[in-house]
């Protein structure tokens, strides 16, 4: 059996991974509070945000992940907030890297030694994983991290046949960017792309898919972006 677990997949990006990892075959469970609106998707409840949320879903991973002959973690749930380097304080940048970073290490520590040969860790960055604009601060640190425990989870992974790469989309027609993004600024978001568009997320479903088939790219980082339009 090919196992696939996606964090955040009852929406956007994660949503449509789900259901294209099922086209193909695979048993997907998403881990998240909200359910997947897909039938066949086994929903895990859980708050990525609260440190002690495995212990919670433990025994419902555990079967999943020994009978497993080939195992996909996403790690693709992620917060963003608009804060700015001057005004934010400790305690909320503890909850960005509780979700955006935490819990994919404690995730990464739980499945790997039920991982066989021909498994993969893949993560979802951003754009502003290697880049950083206003306004952006606890989402830019912590998108610079997933990046930094990619490429620290490839070095570790050596010699296990696992491969691991960060996905990191540029800007994609999600609730969640058009939650921050006002609608009246499309336009304008669409125009900083070279296609002037904004990316399906059936087309960051295909990356994530093709990245889990191909372990050449072990440690990578993809930029799935439409090419960005930089001024």
């Amino acid at each position: 059996m090919k196992c696939a677990i996606i964090t955040g997949a009852s929406a956007g990006i994660g949503l449509h991974t789900a259901e294209r990892f099922l086209k193909e075959g695979y048993s997907v469970t998403n881990l998240s509070r909200r359910h997947c609106p897909v039938n066949a998707v086994n929903h895990v409840n859980c708050d990525l945000s609260v440190p002690g949320f495995l212990d919670t879903i433990n025994a419902q991973l555990t079967p999943l992940l020994q009978q497993a002959d080939e195992i996909t973690l996403i790690h693709n749930a992620s917060r963003l907030v608009n804060d700015s380097a001057l005004e934010t304080p400790s305690q909320s940048l503890r909850e960005v890297l509780e979700v955006n970073l935490i819990a994919p290490n404690t995730l990464n520590y739980f499945a790997i030694p039920y991982m066989k040969p021909g498994s993969s860790i893949l993560y979802v960055g951003s754009t502003l994983a290697e880049k950083a604009v206003p306004n952006s601060y606890s989402y830019v640190v912590s998108k610079h991290g997933t990046i930094g425990m990619m490429r620290a989870t490839c070095q570790d992974l050596v010699g296990r046949k696992i491969h691991t790469a960060c996905i990191c989309p540029g800007f994609t027609d999600t609730e969640m960017l058009r939650s921050h993004v006002p609608a009246d600024a499309l336009d304008s978001v669409k125009a900083m792309s070279a296609y002037d568009r904004l990316i399906d997320p059936d087309e960051i479903a295909e990356t994530l898919f093709w990245a889990a088939q191909n372990p050449v790219i072990n440690g990578s980082v993809l930029h799935a972006n439409l090419g960005q339009v930089e001024n």
